[in-house]
């Protein structure tokens, strides 16, 4: 069964300097990971990658069999969307404005909004739960906002992958669940869904799988109970449990409570 997205001897430079190299794996269609890893290691250089936004220096990222960078820029925007961290609008764009960008990919030269790009929008306005923000300015909102309105943004290209740069940044914990719902709506869905988290209580009872990327480059796959255990933390975090106990007591909490 071909994978729905692979990284095959996947390498990166950034003016000389080495960020990824030789990576490999691979998600199935319809799979939830949560991609983890210290500071610097790479984890938003390969959301970029598997978005199309950036170049493998080596290697090939494909996509349903297809390599990324053969497919036309159109088609490739339609099937995947990128949630980044930062999002700089230089205008006084409202809410809604920025939600419709998301059906860029959908629309013609000269062609206005269809009947299915307003249900898009609207839905992804409801989803994230911003609807009620929709005519306020997207530079006058809390970090908490923002970060629901980039959200529905990508909600509203309808992708087949989600690729989310720790979206639970700027979010208390009430709105970091809710998020944690829509996106197990949208993998109930058939979205496939691969995110970049910085907190690992959140992992367990959404995401189906943990992609480590460890300050070594070397990237491992497995089950969040298998992945999230004290002694391979520490190594990949640097962060031995005699200098932080709380490592393994948050840990051993969050997996009791995994499904």
């Amino acid at each position: 069964m071909t994978p729905f997205l692979e990284f095959l001897d996947v390498s990166f430079s950034y003016e000389r300097n080495s960020v990824l190299q030789d990576l490999n794996f691979t998600m199935e269609q319809g799979e939830c990971a949560a991609l983890i890893g210290p500071n610097g290691v790479g984890k938003t250089t390969l959301l970029r990658l598997a978005a199309g936004i950036a170049a493998c220096s080596q290697g090939s990222v494909s996509l349903d069999g297809r390599r990324l960078d053969a497919l036309p820029r159109g088609e490739a925007a339609r099937m995947v969307a990128l949630v980044p961290q930062r999002f700089e609008v230089p205008f006084d764009f409202t809410v809604e404005q920025i939600v419709q960008q998301g059906r860029t990919p959908y629309l013609g030269l000269f062609s206005g909004f269809s009947r299915r790009d307003r249900i898009a929008v609207e839905r992804a306005l409801e989803l994230t739960a911003v609807t009620s923000l929709r005519k306020r300015v997207f530079n006058e909102l809390s970090g908490g906002e923002r970060q629901r309105v980039k959200i529905a943004l990508g909600l509203a290209q309808e992708p087949r992958l989600l690729l989310l740069d720790e979206p639970t940044q700027n979010l208390d914990l009430g709105r970091q669940l809710e998020l944690l719902d829509y996106i197990r709506v949208l993998n109930d869905e058939g979205v496939t869904v691969l995110a970049a988290m910085h907190d690992l209580q959140l992992i367990p009872g959404t995401f189906s799988s943990v992609l480590l990327l460890g300050p070594d480059q070397e990237i491992r796959k497995g089950d969040p109970q298998d992945l999230l255990q004290p002694d391979i933390l520490e190594r990949a975090f640097d962060c031995p449990p005699r200098r932080h106990p709380k490592l393994v007591v948050e840990n051993r909490i969050l997996l009791e409570r995994t499904p």
